[in-house]
């Protein structure tokens, strides 16, 4: 079971679905989310300088992003993280593309960001969270 798993979307019932799915598998102990890919930034932008302070501190070793969301959406919030070197800072953090259409363009594209482990088709199932756990092993 992972200590923090981290989910970004901008449908909140997409939030709920995965918030639910994650307790109801026992795939994390604390579920955090956001609505866009700004407040997924600030948030590990708080973690970073949190980190300089206490190496050893816990943060989400799996989030679950969107690609379509308002105000900054998936690929930016990965540009982002990866100007900031903030995967240097966090190197268990993984993260799983979530989409409701699998484009072989924007497939293709995770490859250009290390820390994208998976690019899945939504919502996130019971299923696909119990391969996970076991690929995580």
């Amino acid at each position: 079971m992972l200590e923090k798993i981290f989910c970004v979307d901008d449908d909140p019932i997409t939030l709920m679905l995965c918030r639910k799915v994650i307790e109801r598998v026992a795939f994390a102990k604390e579920v955090l989310t956001a609505k866009n890919g700004e407040e997924a930034f600030a948030y590990f932008k708080d973690l970073a300088q949190q980190h300089h302070e206490n190496k050893d501190m816990a943060y989400p070793k799996l989030t679950l992003l969107d690609l379509n969301m308002p105000v900054m959406n998936g690929w930016e919030f990965l540009d982002q993280y990866l100007a900031y070197g903030y995967q240097d800072l966090f190197k268990e953090a993984k993260f799983i593309v979530l989409s409701s259409t699998i484009d072989p363009q924007d497939v293709e594209k995770t490859k250009n960001y290390p820390m994208v482990s998976d690019f899945l088709s939504k919502p996130i199932t019971r299923e696909v969270l119990e391969e996970l756990k076991l690929k995580m092993k």
